[in-house]
């Protein structure tokens, strides 16, 4: 049984209940639970099992808990916990309400003072991960967040990159782009947000 049709409201899911569906990546997905025991909601996101058997995924999987527990930033997503459900793993994280910095610029261009105003927090929170040898890898719209009170917090650090020595940071396979298979080398994140010249791992 996959983690997918697993997720149905109430049901329990480690030390949380699982309250609707957030969304879904191409190996993840991701739903608002409750915390039964700190009595608040959060957001969980799944390793399918179909790609528990991977230990690429798994690793990576698990390599992104270590990278966001390394990190305690407000403009950065927080991570509570990485759960294990019948040995499907979940990340248990900050629930942060608001629209993404994609969904907000398909409205339209934004005013020049709001551009940077996020701006500013966005790289206040990759000079934080750069401060821990950490590079996100995959900054793009759809990975940012603001909230309804226009704090900005980076998500995703799923294709994130720790400094050398890391046990985890030979990243083969990506869950958005991936050029090469599992050949050193291979480029990962997304095309379209890509600094000109950019290699693989």
């Amino acid at each position: 049984m996959t983690a997918q049709s697993r997720l149905k409201l109430g049901i329990a899911w480690g030390p949380t209940s699982v309250v609707a569906e957030l969304g879904a990546g191409r190996v993840w997905v991701k739903c608002i639970a409750r915390a039964t025991k700190l009595g608040r909601d959060v957001a969980i996101k799944i390793l399918p099992r179909l790609f528990v058997s991977e230990p690429e995924r798994l690793a990576r999987f698990e390599r992104e808990a270590r990278i966001l527990a390394s990190l305690n930033h407000p403009h950065i997503g927080a991570i509570y916990g990485l759960e294990d459900v019948d040995g499907i793993p979940a990340l248990v994280l900050e629930l942060i309400d608001g629209v993404t910095l994609a969904d907000r610029l398909a409205k339209g261009p934004l005013p020049v003072r709001d551009a940077l105003t996020i701006a500013v927090q966005i790289a206040d929170a990759l000079d934080a991960a750069h401060e821990k040898g950490i590079v996100h890898r995959d900054l793009k719209p759809a990975n940012v967040k603001i909230t309804s009170e226009g704090t900005v917090k980076v998500l995703d650090f799923g294709l994130a990159k720790a400094a050398p020595g890391d046990s985890g940071a030979g990243v083969t396979q990506s869950p958005t782009v991936t050029v090469g298979g599992t050949r050193e080398g291979a480029i990962l994140g997304t095309a379209a947000y890509m600094s000109p010249g950019t290699g693989g791992g």
